[in-house]
């Protein structure tokens, strides 16, 4: 779903079509749109949740942050894109996240990401979302077994 209905240029429409397929892949699961995120790349989660801070690489992120969250699930997060927009080096996606913790309970929250792409990589990420479903979900499910 595109919300803007003008032409996009074709770094934004590349980059549009690499959000997609990421989100895409993620559905299915068949992968992630964190796959196009380099190695060098920074992520900030806003707010003030357990998690919020700057990563300052993907393997400090996904360390901390993706793989202890998958770790607390049963059912992976599933993302149902709401809107998704380009502007230049820029794509935004507002979307819904679905998943079931390991104690049974449902983990629903919406996020909004600002994606930075230089090339064919995402350099930055900017995550926005509801911390007291996340805080909830980090607090109650230990990522151990």
């Amino acid at each position: 779903m595109t919300a803007f209905s003008g032409q996009y240029n074709d770094i934004e429409a590349r980059n549009l079509a690499t959000v997609r397929a990421g989100f895409e892949a993620w559905a299915t699961g068949t992968g992630s749109p964190l796959q196009a995120l380099a190695d060098d790349a920074t992520w900030e989660i806003t707010g003030n949740s357990v998690a919020a801070r700057v990563y300052t690489s993907k393997e400090d992120f996904m360390s901390n942050v993706i793989l202890p969250f998958n770790a607390r699930m049963t059912v992976p997060l599933k993302p149902t894109i709401r809107e998704i927009y380009a502007d230049g080096d820029t794509v935004i996606v507002y979307f819904d996240g679905e998943a079931t913790a390991r104690d049974g309970v449902a983990y629903r929250n919406t996020y909004a990401w600002f994606l930075t792409f230089s090339g064919n990589r995402i350099i930055k990420g900017t995550a926005f979302f509801d911390s007291v479903a996340f805080n909830d979900l980090w607090q109650r499910v230990s990522p151990q077994s």
